[in-house]
């Protein structure tokens, strides 16, 4: 999408201003803002979908790479395992991947997980919204992609629980292992033989490591 120089402010060039989206009627209308400027949850949330996605970090657009095919089996198998679990008690409400939450306010911080789960109280508390959620999920799993570092996952880990998540479960499909983090210094890793118990932030909710990478 371009936009016309006649649209910016008097003095000012293409390289110096960006693209706001606003809602005008029923329709989504570019408009010309500085690009010093930070980005809205809901500014992000009226931004055309293309091939690449956003999370918002402190304001701050990121941009997300479409996620291989390995990582996005593993994301719908948690997700597949954990809303027949949500589904059978009637305990909340499961999100899939690209759901966001937002995390922070002025300036608005909204993260993505692969899968997350809100509880029913939670959910009934907030009611339907079309919106990002607002505030962080109970429940929040990553699954980590090639390009991801040891510290960018334990930054957006810890990210998740300051949030106020109960539990943070990051899977690698290369080591096949599941870490579960609940708070800073309490992490721990668990491998194929090993059978995770989720059940301080998904009641009743338990699944052998094994299971997730099958």
């Amino acid at each position: 999408m371009t936009y016309h120089p006649s649209a910016l402010p008097a003095g000012q060039d293409r390289e110096t201003w960006g693209l706001r989206y606003a809602r005008a009627g029923r329709s989504i209308v570019a408009v010309a803002v500085a690009t010093s400027a930070v980005t809205t949850a809901d500014e992000l949330l009226l931004m055309p979908k293309g091939r690449m996605r956003y999370e918002l970090v402190r304001g701050e657009l990121r941009t997300m790479t479409p996620a291989g095919f390995e990582h996005g089996r593993i994301a719908a198998r948690l997700s597949r395992l954990l809303d027949a679990h949500v589904e059978e008690t009637g305990i909340g409400v499961v999100a899939g991947a690209e759901t966001g939450f937002v995390l922070a306010s002025d300036p608005d911080t909204v993260r993505a997980p692969d899968a997350a789960f809100v509880s029913k109280e939670r959910a009934e508390e907030v009611g339907r919204t079309v919106k990002y959620w607002p505030g962080a999920p109970d429940f929040a799993a990553e699954v980590i992609s090639p390009n991801d570092t040891f510290h960018e996952v334990q930054a957006k880990a810890l990210e998740w629980l300051a949030a106020g998540t109960i539990i943070v479960l990051v899977l690698d499909p290369d080591q096949q292992t599941a870490t579960v983090y609940r708070g800073q210094g309490d992490t721990h890793v668990h491998r194929a033989e090993d059978t995770l118990d989720l059940s301080d932030a998904v009641p009743g909710f338990t699944v052998p490591v094994a299971r997730l990478f099958a």
